[in-house]
C-alpha cells in the first residue's frame, strides 16, 4: 500500500501557514509546512514522489509563489499547485494558470474552498479521488 500524499503548504504568514495546516491535518491529509519557496525547495527533489500538491501563497518575501511554480518547472518537478493570495490580480491570477495552477483561491476563502481544491489537486496528482 502507497502511502498518503502529503500536501505542503507555503506561506511566509505564520498564523495562515498554521490554520492551514491545522486545517488540512483536521480532514485527515497528511501535511507539511514550509515558510517559504526557498525553504521548500531545500528538501531534496526526490521526495517528490510523497508531495500530493502544494498549496501555496503568491506573495512571499524573497521567491515568491508565481517564481517557485517556474522554478519548479524548469526543473522538471511537475507537482499540482492551488495558490492562495490575500491580493490578487487578474494577471497573477492568469499567470498561475497559464503556468499550470489547478487552482486560485483569495484570502479569506472558506474551509470548504480550499478542501476541494485540494482534494481536486490529489485527484490530479494520483488518478484517485482524494
Amino acid at each position: 500500500m502507497t502511502p498518503d500524499p502529503v500536501v505542503c503548504v507555503i506561506d511566509d504568514d505564520v498564523s495562515v501557514l498554521r490554520a492551514v495546516s491545522r486545517l488540512l491535518t483536521a480532514l485527515g491529509y497528511t501535511v507539511q509546512s514550509f515558510k517559504s519557496a526557498q525553504q521548500f525547495l531545500e528538501r531534496p527533489a526526490e521526495d517528490d514522489s510523497e508531495v500530493g500538491c502544494l498549496v501555496l501563497d503568491v506573495h512571499m518575501p524573497g521567491m515568491s509563489g508565481l517564481e517557485l511554480q517556474e522554478e519548479l518547472a524548469r526543473s522538471g518537478r511537475d507537482l499540482p499547485i492551488v495558490f492562495v493570495t490575500g491580493a490578487a490580480d487578474e494577471t497573477l491570477k492568469q499567470r498561475a494558470y497559464s503556468s499550470g495552477a489547478l487552482d486560485f483561491l483569495e484570502k479569506p476563502f472558506t474551509d470548504s474552498s480550499l478542501e476541494r481544491a485540494v482534494r481536486y489537486a490529489l485527484t490530479c496528482r494520483t488518478g484517485r479521488f482524494a
